[in-house]
């Protein structure tokens, strides 16, 4: 693979890594819109929550975030999961948190550190 093509492929993913959750809805739900977004535009799009931001992957905390522009976190979720969009909680995180796999809501998946490493390596990175 030449550098131009590294590039490209580069280019077109994106990894959202967010740290906050219901402590931060404006940030929290913000980078949910923004990889709504980046799908929107036709990028390759992944998701990985850490440390706080775990809890929103845990059924039902989402539903009432609101950010003070009018976006719902529950509404984007909704978008993310209808397409398939890869939304990952770090393990390790969840599980200090006392989130269990079962306690997921649908298409989100636990991930390891290495996992976020991996997707990093390939994207375009945004850490909220």
């Amino acid at each position: 693979m030449t550098e131009a093509t590294a590039n490209e492929k580069n280019e077109n993913r994106v990894l959202i890594i967010l740290a906050c959750g219901t402590n931060n809805p404006n940030r929290s739900v913000r980078a949910f819109h923004l990889a709504q977004v980046a799908h929107q535009m036709g990028k390759e799009v992944a998701i990985f929550l850490l440390d706080e931001a775990v809890y929103l992957a845990r059924k039902g905390v989402a539903e009432n975030l609101r950010a003070p522009t009018g976006d719902v976190a529950d509404d984007i979720i909704a978008y993310l999961q209808e397409f398939e969009v890869p939304i990952y909680a770090c393990a390790p995180c969840a599980k200090t948190r006392q989130i269990k796999e079962e306690d997921l809501m649908e298409g989100f998946e636990m991930a390891p550190a290495s996992k976020m490493w991996e997707l990093a390596c390939q994207s375009t990175t945004l850490s909220l």
